[in-house]
């Protein structure tokens, strides 16, 4: 789980990452025999048994800088990935956060764009919100209107879902589901697990090869396993 590819001098919620440590993140991971690939990828990989040197490279927020930064890395090692943008903030900014620099969010062009180089877009909602807090019809916005509008901006079917902080309930799971979603990311959602609640890890500045290593690892202990994962 990545956000920006940055500038991470001032970075309150640790969300970004310089291109540098991203190039070297993805360095490694492709030293080990591991290609980092979109979501859809890995999942239709595993439901046939396959896919145990593939990992789900996800970034959520929609960052403008994922363009200008993270593309290129991508491209560097062969790796693919997953983009969860809010249509409902195209070119605005990161304001959900109270902490920190404002950050650019790409615009529909920049999504187009992205999409075009092969990143799979997937929502993050309309507009960053908890949906566990969320009363009927914001649930029914941020999934399923959210949804329909990156239909219409990309041209093509929108697969994947990713709840904003992390936070997922069983309503809002469900209603992930009824928008015909094939699935959703969460970070460590417990017994919710399964396919419409992925778990995650956090990658971020600090995290080293030694750290990298241990959160493999320590992944694979924590979590609940996920058929077809």
């Amino acid at each position: 789980m990545y956000h920006s590819v940055g500038d991470a001098t001032d970075d309150p919620y640790r969300v970004t990452v310089t291109p540098g440590r991203l190039d070297a993140q993805l360095g490694w991971l492709r030293r080990r025999g591991l290609r980092g690939v979109p979501m859809t990828e890995l999942l239709a990989a595993r439901a046939r048994g396959e896919g145990r040197d593939l990992v789900g490279l996800t970034f959520d927020d929609g960052y403008a800088d994922f363009v200008e930064h993270a593309l290129p890395c991508l491209r560097r090692w062969g790796c693919g990935a997953t983009l969860f943008v809010l249509p409902g903030r195209l070119g605005g900014v990161n304001a959900w956060d109270p902490l920190g620099p404002r950050k650019r969010l790409l615009t529909a062009d920049g999504i187009r764009h992205a999409a075009a180089e092969g990143v799979e877009i997937g929502s993050h909602g309309l507009s960053h919100v908890d949906l566990t807090r969320a009363d009927d019809a914001a649930l029914s916005a941020e999934t399923a209107e959210s949804r329909a509008l990156l239909t219409e901006l990309t041209g093509a079917p929108v697969a994947g879902f990713c709840y904003p902080y992390g936070t997922v309930d069983a309503r809002a799971a469900e209603a992930v589901r009824t928008a015909g979603y094939g699935y959703a990311c969460a970070i460590d959602p417990g017994p919710l697990t399964g396919r419409y609640a992925l778990p995650r890890v956090h990658v971020g500045q600090h995290d080293t090869p030694v750290r990298l290593l241990l959160k493999t690892r320590l992944h694979r202990l924590r979590r609940r396993p996920v058929a077809g994962v």
